[in-house]
């Protein structure tokens, strides 16, 4: 239970945190107020923003507080966001009929979802058996294969796929914590950089018709933080490795179990969700895609034999709480996206090292899809109204091609800097505290996120984003 002193500081250091979302409210004028409040209804009035704001707070604080048990079932998630979508939806649709702002809304999420669960579900059927030498270059090879093949299962589906055997692994080691640290940075975050079935945001620019292989654009960003990073952590893992006890050592090179695989068809079922996501588009047939992707993953259930699954100690709880938290904050989110579409220009944010930024900052205390989103549809307003010009995407996705890799490598790389920022950060944290290991606090493991990912971003920001 926390005292009463210790709360007060956690939420104060909890609105710091989320200092910038609020400034979102306070970036957009009174001007705007006036505007959007006035006659028509073609705008929400800013206050309406509160109920997307008070959503993410309550993903940020509720946990900090006695409350904690309360908010660990999906149930009362659910109900936080129903409570607080209740206005805006009734907005949308008794006040401003605007019936197409909600479908796009019900259409993105449902997509989301499937996206994130099919994989999910599908690479809990894999299960890695064995135990390999704990060395730095064994932890290497695992960071460097699972950073390889995130953009093409997920990050979802690469952190489940690899957490565990990585922590089998190490198991016997008394200085472990930094490398589920490191993993959650390459694995869980950068590794998804490249496809858009690697990282939500990227899914979500996909929905709104972004080219599929667009983002492989990414790669120079991309490369520049995976090689630092991995050089990073092996120095980092071979200083710890020669703090371990030789009792250890002995101990670790007396249990190596060759690396085995079981479930090998759900590999095919994970490249069938790929293609379902590249070859079939929304205009084929409503939710088609979606049907094929969950087509899948009920191939998987039925050509998995079940102890894998429980071998993996697969649980749909996760999934579960990831799709209550982000109904609400997709049906919250509808007023934020309008806003921002029409007078983003009002934010000052007007090139693209801060795009990357702002951008990447907020993905850092919120959840790096809706930011995404909103910043997505900030610029695409901006270049409507004559604030922002250069190459753009398509004609179809009016951006600048510069300002939307800003979007898009902050969003999917400052995911990593929070247990928040992005789905798999607070997957992997609770697979490793189940396996007994002592995990940072939200904000311990923000010290290693500003200590080792920052002096990164910036070199990135210097890079490749100082132009436009």
């Amino acid at each position: 239970m926390l005292s009463r002193s210790s709360l007060a500081h956690r939420l104060h250091l909890s609105r710091r945190l989320l200092a910038p979302a609020l400034a979102l409210t306070a970036g957009l004028s009174p001007a705007t107020a006036l505007a959007s409040a006035g006659g028509g209804g073609d705008l929400p009035p800013v206050w309406m923003l509160s109920f997307f704001v008070v959503m993410l707070l309550s993903i940020a604080v509720l946990p900090l507080t006695r409350l904690e048990h309360w908010w660990h079932k999906n149930e009362n998630k659910l109900k936080v966001g129903g409570v607080l979508a209740a206005y805006p939806l009734i907005w949308v649709t008794l006040i401003s009929h605007n019936y197409t702002a909600l479908w796009h809304v019900i259409e993105e999420y449902v997509s989301f979802i499937v996206l994130l669960g099919t994989l999910f579900y599908v690479s809990g059927g894999i299960l890695l058996k064995g135990d390999l030498r704990a060395t730095p270059g064994t932890n290497l090879k695992f960071l460097l294969f699972g950073t390889s093949i995130a953009s093409i299962i997920g990050t979802t589906g690469a952190s489940m796929l690899l957490i565990r055997p990585l922590l089998r692994t190490n198991h016997e080691r008394r200085y472990k914590v930094h490398i589920v640290i490191f993993f959650i940075f390459l694995v869980s975050n950068i590794g998804g950089s490249l496809l858009p079935i690697g990282d939500p945001p990227l899914f979500l620019g996909y929905l709104r018709g972004v080219p599929f292989l667009w983002t492989l654009n990414l790669w120079r960003e991309m490369l520049l933080v995976s090689v630092l990073l991995l050089a990073g952590f092996y120095l980092l893992d071979r200083h710890f490795w020669k703090r371990e006890s030789d009792k250890v050592k002995a101990f670790d090179a007396a249990t190596v179990e060759p690396l085995s695989i079981e479930g090998t068809s759900n590999v095919i079922w994970l490249l069938g969700i790929v293609l379902c996501v590249a070859l079939i588009k929304p205009e084929y047939g409503l939710f088609l895609r979606e049907a094929a992707m969950i087509g899948c993953a009920v191939a998987s259930k039925f050509m998995t034999k079940a102890d894998i699954r429980e071998k993996n100690r697969f649980s749909w709880f996760p999934i579960l709480e990831v799709a209550a938290l982000f109904i609400g904050i997709f049906l919250t989110m509808i007023p934020a996206q309008m806003l921002l579409s029409a007078r983003g220009g009002e934010l000052g944010v007007d090139t693209p090292a801060k795009f990357f930024w702002i951008t990447g900052l907020l993905s850092s205390v919120l959840d790096n899809a809706p930011t995404y989103v909103v910043f997505f549809e900030t610029a695409k307003g901006m270049v409507e109204q004559g604030q922002l010009g250069g190459e753009l995407v398509s004609d179809i996705i009016r951006i600048p091609v510069i300002v939307l890799q800003a979007i898009s490598v902050g969003a999917v790389f400052m995911g990593a800097n929070t247990y928040i920022g992005n789905g798999p950060n607070f997957m992997v944290k609770a697979i490793a505290e189940e396996q007994k290991i002592e995990m940072p606090s939200f904000f311990g493991y923000m010290k290693w996120s500003g200590l080792v990912l920052m002096p990164c971003f910036v070199l990135v920001s210097l890079l490749f984003f100082r132009g436009g």
